[in-house]
């Protein structure tokens, strides 16, 4: 089937993730178009991607799928400017965080299919978890669709939209919550005496099979953890040490904190 045309409004930093995501999986540059405040950012993303450079209008007139990529506070001026002008039997994708497809719904004409997307950068190199909701009048040939455009970025899956909040504290986010934690344990491995690189090295390869091992096993992380932790151990000496200090209540804690500032972003959103 030939591939819709797909415009990306506002490509920012999640915009251009998902632009060149598209490109790789093999979606032909002549078939994205992309709308930029700024003529500078136009020509960078021209000259890297080869990719169409238009204005709101001309993006409403020629695409399929209107993939918005502007910041959540930015996203109320830009519905005000365009949302009128937007067909319903187009299908929009939203990939601003904390904002509710009622947010789009109030904004466009009545029947207009929103689906909302959650992903994240790892997409850079196709490893995305990307999470997708049906929004107001948007059915299963629309998330089928938004399936299409993400799936080859990594790994899709379907949820409510009322478990999206999560999905942005949890994966969304996800990715820095692990790099701080990375970043940590090579500082450990530093003030332990090793040469910065060799603990990068250590713990970026430790990381990675940890986390094969947990994809292609299907063992629960409880079981893999206790297959390292012998009694009166080195494991279990560092695990206690962790728990002393609360660390399984702080990521608890700090993913509560990310699930409710989505959620004061929306209700911020005009």
């Amino acid at each position: 089937m030939p591939k819709q045309t797909v415009a990306v409004i506002g490509a920012g930093k999640m915009g251009e993730l998902v632009l060149s995501g598209l490109l790789r999986s093999g979606w032909p540059a002549e078939r994205l178009l992309v709308t930029v405040r700024r003529a500078a950012r136009g020509t960078e993303l021209a000259e890297r991607y080869g990719v169409t450079v238009v204005d709101n209008a001309e993006a409403i007139s020629r695409a399929d799928i209107l993939a918005v990529g502007v910041k959540p506070q930015d996203a109320g001026l830009l519905l005000d400017e365009i949302g009128g002008k937007i067909p319903a039997d187009k299908l929009v994708v939203s990939l601003c965080a904390g904002l509710p497809t009622s947010f789009f719904a109030a904004r466009l004409p009545e029947g207009t299919p929103v689906v909302r997307v959650m992903t994240n950068t790892p997409a850079l190199v196709d490893q995305a978890m990307t999470a997708i909701s049906a929004g107001p009048h948007a059915g299963g040939e629309h998330l089928a669709i938004a399936e299409e455009m993400f799936k080859p970025l990594g790994v899709t899956i379907r949820v409510p939209e009322s478990q999206q909040d999560a999905v942005t504290a949890l994966s969304g986010s996800g990715p820095a919550y692990f790099y701080l934690l990375v970043e940590a344990m090579i500082d450990a491995g530093v003030l332990l005496g090793l040469p910065r690189q060799v603990a990068h090295e250590l713990i970026v390869q430790t990381a990675i099979g940890s986390s094969v091992m947990l994809r292609d096993s299907g063992e629960h992380p409880v079981k893999l953890r206790e297959a390292v932790t012998s009694p009166a151990g080195t494991t279990i000496a560092a695990i206690h040490e962790m728990e002393k200090h609360g660390v399984r209540a702080a990521l608890m804690g700090a993913l509560e904190a990310a699930r409710d500032r989505a959620r004061e972003i929306a209700a911020q959103a005009k």
